[in-house]
């Protein structure tokens, strides 16, 4: 048999059943054409038909060999089993082609290689049908990281949304045209400013290993299968499991056989943990710097909406809010968009507080913390904004007040009332349907500086209370009652009480930065415990994810000389039975006792401009995970950690405290439950 005759036959099928199917079309469309121009659908599957070409290979940076005889299927993610769209075998240079009537879809398409053993290379390719793309190793690591959520099955399946927010960060990873990095990994803020480069180039060496030899396959499958459950079905799966236990059998991972020269460089020392991260600096202005982010609240769309609290390198209160697309890229403001950043509305020194009302409209609470700031209108610094969802401002140039004096948490309820700790006077100030002009506040104790709050699924409210030297920290919650608020209930607790969520079953669940601990509160005000351990260490909020399960934003030490340089967040069990495994009880740690760290790989930190984290001329500092003060879960369940302030505190307390972005943890965490108010 002529080996050339054979390479081309795929093609050739290729483009004859392209040819039969468009000749099929253009039959419909004449048909349903008879009596005048042809059916709207006819003529748009006229054009939408296409052939996908790519190669399936081995390596993608320092050497590429192709993979023949791989079976190759494109198929389209659903809320169940995929659908399979087209299928090809690759030749002799790893060549494939595919032809399908669909271009685009809501959800999104994928490609898989099946190599036979368990062993299956990925790419995914996003809502629209490119011309050409990669099948590899690294494409499969893409893959399994941005898709570990939704790979659970042996296959990719969810819901569209989160799959569409999925895609975005797959890209943020890999290139599926090329099959190499990506510019987003390979440049700042990431490159060896993180490890992540380095981590996904040798789980693709890993993955490598495995297409040379089946064996090191099963053994991969045997590390990666989590505590309890049946061992995953293939190579991409089996990633995904890290991706989602990323703590797991992490020495034996690092252990397995690698094929080295394929992808270059890679890591030079077993990781804490196996996480992939994408940092993320870019505001959409070359003068406005993030300088110490916040709070985090996702729109509708999926667009991450950041309080910013100082201008970069001061301890001047920022005039900006920052919003970023799903993907980490600054919001530029098309279809309808905000474009970042956001100036106006009484914007200053943003706080704690940010929250979206049942109309789409966007609340920030400003705490006009230091340095030199505008005169503000009396009582003085301390408002709170409100934007459209395309973020044009809806309050007047110096905020709204209504009994609000520096502003912390913000949420909105059921009916629209804004709910606002006001933690320079000791007030809970409520706007009732989100009416500055008609609000009511309830006064605390002096001295117990309310600072975060949540909304339960009944309507009522749950407060922090940060306290100082002489009143202690303490968890209250309030009811709305003939239009006054009541409170039903004050528990002194914890120590220096901060930001808080609230779990499927109505359990609080609150920061405490004094003490070190994850303190947990029933419906009913009983203490469900205290807990620690997994890396936490000074922690300022709590997130819950979908599995009622805890994620950690830890601040660090907050003492003269303290240099917290090894940024984490930290994840514990929570107080769903279902999603523990057996003997083990809600505050047992999931996280490593570091916590889930990122590492330098070699190369110091640099603001978005290209400056040192410090400044030009300071010295360099290798932390690119700083204090920080939320973290929050995407609908993809990407982690979003927020740096806030830089590590040194000696530093940051006198001149220059603001961190500089967002640490974005690809797939680490179950998406919550959407319904939940405000999580």
């Amino acid at each position: 048999m002529n080996p050339q005759k054979e390479e081309v036959q795929p093609f050739v099928k290729a483009i004859l059943q392209l040819r039969m199917i468009a000749g099929a079309i253009a039959c419909a469309a004449m048909l349903s054409g008879a009596g005048g121009l042809p059916s709207a659908r006819a003529a748009s599957a006229s054009v939408t038909a296409k052939i996908l070409s790519g190669t399936v290979q081995s390596g993608g940076t320092s050497s590429v060999h192709p993979l023949a005889g791989a079976v190759v299927t494109l198929l389209e993610a659903t809320e169940e089993r995929p659908r399979k769209l087209s299928r090809a075998t690759t030749d002799r240079s790893g060549r494939f082609l595919l032809t399908t009537p669909k271009v685009d879809t809501e959800s999104i398409f994928y490609v898989t290689a099946n190599l036979g053993g368990g062993v299956k290379l990925v790419t995914i390719l996003g809502q629209n049908l490119p011309s050409k793309i990669t099948i590899n190793e690294l494409t499969t690591v893409g893959a399994a990281y941005s898709m570990a959520q939704f790979y659970k099955k042996g296959v990719i399946s969810g819901n569209s949304f989160g799959l569409r927010i999925a895609a975005g960060m797959n890209d943020n990873i890999v290139s599926t045209a090329t099959g190499e990095s990506s510019a987003v990994l390979m440049t700042s803020p990431n490159a060896d400013q993180t490890n992540s480069l380095r981590s996904t180039r040798a789980l693709a060496n890993l993955l490598a290993a495995c297409v040379q030899n089946h064996a090191i396959a099963k053994l991969f499958f045997e590390v990666a299968t989590p505590l309890g459950c049946s061992a995953p079905r293939n190579t991409p799966e089996a990633l995904a499991n890290i991706a989602r236990n990323p703590g797991q059998s992490v020495e034996a991972i690092f252990s397995l056989p690698q094929v080295h020269e394929l992808y270059l460089p890679t890591l030079e020392s077993i990781p804490d943990a196996w996480t992939v991260t994408v940092k993320v600096n870019d505001t959409g202005s070359d003068s406005i710097l993030f300088g110490g982010l916040g709070n985090i609240v996702f729109d509708a769309r999926g667009f991450a909406w950041i309080i910013n609290n100082v201008v970069q390198g001061t301890t001047y209160s920022s005039q900006a809010l920052m919003v970023l697309k799903p993907n980490g890229q600054p919001a530029d403001g098309s279809n309808g968009s905000p474009r970042s950043p956001i100036e106006g509305g009484g914007v200053l020194g943003g706080g704690f507080g940010i929250c979206i009302d049942p109309w789409g409209t966007v609340w920030e609470g400003n705490f006009g913390w230091g340095g030199v700031n505008p005169s503000p209108a009396p009582p003085g610094s301390g408002s709170v904004s409100q934007f459209t969802a395309s973020g044009q401002p809806i309050s007047p140039p110096n905020g709204y007040y209504g009994g609000v004096y520096r502003a912390q948490g913000l949420a909105s309820d059921a009916l629209g009332n804004i709910w606002i700790p006001s933690n320079g006077n000791d007030r809970v100030c409520v706007f009732l349907k989100g009416d500055p002009n008609n609000s009511i506040c309830f006064q605390e104790a002096n001295g117990s500086k309310p600072f975060d709050v949540r909304i339960a699924t009944d309507g009522t409210a749950w407060v922090t209370n940060t306290g100082n030297l002489t009143v202690n920290s303490s968890i209250a919650k309030f009811k709305m009652v003939q239009g006054k608020l009541q409170q039903q209930f004050l528990i002194p607790l914890g120590s220096g009480f901060k930001g808080m969520s609230l779990d499927s079953q109505g359990n609080a669940w609150v920061a405490s930065g004094g003490d070190s601990k994850i303190y947990g509160v029933r419906p009913n005000g009983t203490v469900i415990g205290g807990f620690d351990g997994g890396g936490v260490d000074g922690p300022w909020s709590v997130t819950v994810d979908g599995e009622d399960n805890l994620w950690v934003a830890n601040f660090g030490p907050l003492s003269a000389g303290s240099n917290f340089t090894s940024g984490r967040i930290s994840k514990v069990y929570g107080s769903n039975s279902a999603t523990r495994p057996p003997g083990l009880k809600t505050g047992h740690p999931i996280s490593p006792s570091t916590g889930f760290t990122v590492p330098s790989a070699g190369s110091q930190v640099l603001l978005y401009n290209g400056d040192p984290l410090y400044g030009p001329g300071a010295p360099p500092c290798f932390s690119p995970l700083m204090r920080l003060t939320q973290v929050m879960i995407d609908q993809a369940g990407n982690v979003w950690a927020l740096n806030n302030w830089k590590p040194d505190f000696d530093i940051d307390f006198l001149s220059n405290p603001g961190g500089d972005g967002a640490v974005i943890f690809v797939g680490l965490a179950p998406p919550p439950r959407k319904h939940f108010p405000n999580l």
